[in-house]
């Protein structure tokens, strides 16, 4: 048996929150978003999202003993950890190549060798997260297998897992509205126990903003 990896400095607690967002910079975010607002607004508006994503990690910090990391697409090693002193998070790393069901997976995994008992992963994109979805998320960890955040388009805002099950990332019909539906039944089929919170609204096209104006 191989032995397990050691956790990096800062990342012994159980606890483990891991935010997926890409670096917000004109061009490489909110493509959608962009082709209604450009793609300077665009920016603007996901380096807003991510700010206020790591700063209601970090008010459920203030209750939880919780690491907070930040998976990034879009950027290099060396601009990444001075975006991490930005964000002021324990940690930034790639979420790597594939699609969102692998790169999910990939930091679930991640989380799960570097020791974490329970893992939240999140997206950047929601205007209404508050430090209460994320303690009720870690809370019902304690009692569940499953968490999952609904989001209003029939996805999922948030997910949170206490150990690695792949059949919850693999055909699933990503970016369409039977995501939480087939997740749901997947778990259903491997006997977890799941908890919902409460539905969000993503920002992810220009129609979203109205609502935020």
């Amino acid at each position: 048996m191989p032995a397990r990896r050691h956790a990096p400095a800062g990342l012994t607690r159980e606890a483990q929150v891991v935010v997926l967002a890409r670096w917000p910079v004109p061009g490489r975010c909110k493509s959608r978003l962009a082709g209604g607002i450009g793609i300077a607004r665009a920016a603007a508006v996901q380096q807003r999202l991510t700010e206020h994503t790591l700063a209601v990690a970090a008010q459920a910090r203030a209750s939880l003993a919780l690491s907070v990391v930040v998976a990034v697409a879009g950027i290099g090693p060396v601009a990444a950890e001075r975006w991490r002193w930005q964000l002021g998070c324990d940690r930034i790393v790639p979420q790597g190549a594939g699609g969102l069901g692998l790169r999910l997976q990939r930091q679930l995994r991640r989380a799960l060798r570097e020791g974490a008992r329970r893992v939240v992963l999140v997206g950047s994109d929601l205007p209404e997260f508050c430090a209460a979805d994320l303690l009720q998320a870690f809370a019902a960890l304690e009692r569940c297998d499953l968490v999952l955040g609904p989001a209003c388009d029939g996805g999922y805002w948030l997910i949170g897992l206490t150990a690695n099950h792949p059949v919850l990332f693999s055909g699933i019909a990503w970016g369409s509205d039977q995501v939480l539906r087939q997740t749901e039944q997947a778990a259903s089929t491997l006997g977890l126990t799941v908890r919902r919170l409460a539905c969000r609204q993503d920002l992810d096209r220009p129609g979203d903003l109205r609502r935020w104006r």
